[in-house]
């Protein structure tokens, strides 16, 4: 269980796009995990960072979909606060998801997440693609396997 992870015991814990739509969306099956790993974030006991790019994949459906409510709870969500940092697109960013790329086979999209959280220092990348388990330097948790075990 995620309880297990360092994405619990403090530090600094990157949260990929999937696990914003499974936490507002909710999905049944992560739903008990996802309230633990937010409780903790919303009492300090860690920090959450994310990149401005989950804003653009989560909107994608929301839109299609014409549902304006959760485009609302979107954009409402992924702003930073005390708690998180949405981490902007910079120049920086970039360079190192270039260099990601180089190295591993990540999406563009996939590596500017991971930049983004190698940067921000993130001891955890808190995700449910197993292909981000191609990222070196960081601890990849994989939801949905961290569940099964």
């Amino acid at each position: 269980m995620l309880g297990r992870c360092k994405c619990y015991s403090g530090g600094k814990v990157y949260l990929d796009t999937n696990i914003f739509i499974y936490a507002i969306e909710g999905y049944a099956d992560f739903l008990d995990e996802l309230n633990q790993l937010f409780d903790n974030i919303d009492a300090g006991n860690l920090r959450a960072f994310t990149s401005e790019l989950t804003l653009a994949e989560v909107l994608v459906k929301p839109l299609m979909d014409g549902n304006l409510e959760i485009q609302s709870v979107y954009q409402q969500a992924l702003q930073s606060s005390e708690v998180l940092s949405v981490v902007a697109v910079s120049r920086d960013v970039l360079i190192e998801a270039a260099r990601l790329r180089a190295i591993t086979s990540l999406r563009l999209p996939d590596a500017i997440h991971g930049a983004t959280a190698i940067l921000s220092g993130c001891e955890t990348f808190l995700t449910n693609d197993r292909r981000l388990t191609a990222l070196s330097g960081i601890e990849v948790v994989v939801l949905s396997e961290e569940m099964g075990n």
